[in-house]
């Protein structure tokens, strides 16, 4: 074993948690300069790619200022890169042992090279707009698995029992299904409307007033599952109902910020608001989902342990 392999951790320590953190802030992060990019106008400010002009890799005197908010976005792939294959070979000392962090952090890096590959061709797409929806579902995945690592990183690898009843975790399922569907009907609504990134961009063709409505009836539909899951584990003392909580707290700001942007004539700050929370709903969707079930013989996870010790 050479000197680098033995600095590497051994367990899951303080350094494979921040770097995990960091991940997940910077999986966000690129949601909301994506955002920007795209409620500014600059989709094509680098109208080539992986170059920002035919004749330069960045940015030149020419271009405006559309072109230095594109251009920092494709930079803040890079830093979103550089984190993950720091966290890859964190975890790789320890890949034998913890095979669900190690394929959590793979699937991070692997999807960062291929969501490069899809912003490129969404600008060689001249910005479809299903190719940019795409893209940013693609990127939700990526903070939903990133938060899956963060959820895996403090509980045992042993094998996992279910901790709630049947019922309730098929009505988490459901619920998840229904984020889905809303995410999906939100994501054609912004297709559809005045944000398109570049004055020339296409937009989808479909009825934007529509699809507005439409959005928002799994939108409510979420909001009541999550009570329902929220109150369920509060009277059965679930391990779900922290992250319930947390789900619920997003959802009620997300509906209020949709509410307000529809009724203000959808202004872009609102909008990437709307969007960041999106995939905040959705990562703590991911983290219900998993606390359903436990490591098998023990009911607390390993941060859990000694808390629950100490109030004994």
């Amino acid at each position: 074993m050479n000197r680098f392999t033995e600095w590497l951790p051994d367990r899951v320590d303080a350094k494979i948690r921040l770097v995990a953190w960091l991940s997940f802030v910077a999986e966000t992060m690129i949601i909301a300069t994506g955002g920007a990019v795209r409620l500014t106008g600059s989709g094509l400010g680098c109208p080539t790619w992986p170059t920002c002009t035919p004749d330069s890799l960045i940015p030149t005197a020419e271009l405006n200022y559309h072109s230095l908010i594109e251009f920092g976005n494709r930079m803040m792939t890079g830093v979103v890169g550089i984190i993950a294959l720091v966290l890859f070979v964190l975890v790789w000392r320890i890949r034998a042992q913890r095979r669900d962090l190690f394929t959590l952090a793979f699937i991070v890096g692997a999807g960062v090279v291929a969501q490069a590959i899809v912003g490129g061709i969404t600008v060689w797409t001249g910005l479809n707009p299903f190719i940019v929806g795409f893209h940013y579902v693609s990127s939700l995945v990526l903070v939903c698995v990133s938060a899956a690592f963060i959820a895996r990183m403090n509980q045992s690898p042993a094998p996992r029992e279910r901790a709630v009843p049947d019922w309730y975790a098929a009505l988490t399922h459901a619920t998840s299904g229904v984020l889905a569907v809303s995410i999906v009907f939100g994501v054609l609504t912004t297709g559809s409307g005045p944000h398109s990134g570049d004055a020339d961009a296409g937009r989808t063709g479909f009825d934007s007033g529509l699809l507005e409505h439409v959005h928002a009836w799994p939108g409510y539909a979420l909001l009541a599952l999550t009570l329902v899951l929220v109150a369920a584990a509060f009277r059965l003392r679930l391990p779900t109902l922290r992250w319930a909580l947390a789900l619920l707290a997003v959802e009620l700001v997300q509906v209020a910020v949709g509410l307000i942007q529809a009724r203000t004539g959808l202004p872009p700050l609102l909008v990437g608001i709307h969007m960041v929370l999106a995939a905040l709903t959705a990562a703590a969707m991911t983290v219900v989902v998993l606390r359903l079930k436990r490591p098998a013989g023990s009911p607390y996870s390993l941060a859990e342990a000694p808390a629950a010790a100490s109030a004994r």
